[in-house]
C-alpha cells in the first residue's frame, strides 16, 4: 500500500471516528473471538483458523481458511463505527442462517489494520466474499441489507 493510500485510510477511519462518535460495543451472542496472545498476525505458524459453524469469528489473523465454507463474508469495520454496528446482527443472522455453507468473519481495522491493508480497505464498513480457494468473489462498501447479501449468496449457490 503507497504512502498516499495509507494516509487516505487513516484520514478516512479518523473522520469515520469522529462521526461515529467513540461508543463501544462488542459481538456478544454467536461470536467467537480470540484472545491477543492467541491472535497475533505475527505468530503464522499456527494451523489457519475457520469460523466455528453458526457464529461469527472475530480476530486479526490473517490465516483463515476458506475452504470449509462455501463462501467466506468477511466484514472489515471497527466496533466503534454507527454503520459497522448496525452490520453485527446482519452477520450474526447470516452465520446463523448458513452454519455450513457460510463463514463470517469480522475484523475490526482500528485494532489491527493489517486486514485493511491485506484486503485493499479505504473505507468501512467493507465486506468481502470469498471462494472455498480464497478468490474474491464480490466486495460492498458501506451498510450492506442482508436482502442484498442473501441475494448475493445465492447467486454464488448458497441456498
Amino acid at each position: 500500500m503507497s504512502k498516499a493510500t495509507k494516509m487516505r485510510f487513516i484520514l478516512a477511519i479518523t473522520i469515520l471516528a469522529i462521526a461515529g462518535g467513540m461508543i463501544s460495543t462488542e459481538l456478544s451472542s454467536n461470536t467467537r473471538s480470540i484472545g491477543p496472545a492467541a491472535d497475533s498476525a505475527a505468530d503464522q505458524s499456527k494451523p489457519p483458523i475457520w469460523a466455528v459453524k453458526g457464529e461469527v469469528l472475530v480476530t486479526n489473523r490473517l490465516d483463515v481458511d476458506f475452504s470449509k465454507y462455501m463462501v467466506t463474508f468477511m466484514e472489515l469495520g471497527a466496533d466503534r463505527c454507527i454503520p459497522c454496528k448496525k452490520m453485527q446482527p446482519i452477520m450474526k443472522e447470516i452465520a446463523a442462517a448458513f452454519p455450513d455453507r457460510v463463514q463470517v468473519v469480522f475484523y475490526d481495522v482500528w485494532k489491527d489494520s493489517a486486514p485493511a491493508e491485506k484486503y485493499g480497505i479505504q473505507l468501512i464498513p467493507t465486506q468481502v466474499f470469498l471462494d472455498q480457494k480464497g478468490k474474491e468473489i464480490a466486495r460492498h462498501v458501506g451498510l450492506f441489507p442482508k436482502e442484498e447479501i442473501l441475494e448475493l449468496l445465492k447467486k454464488h449457490g448458497v441456498q
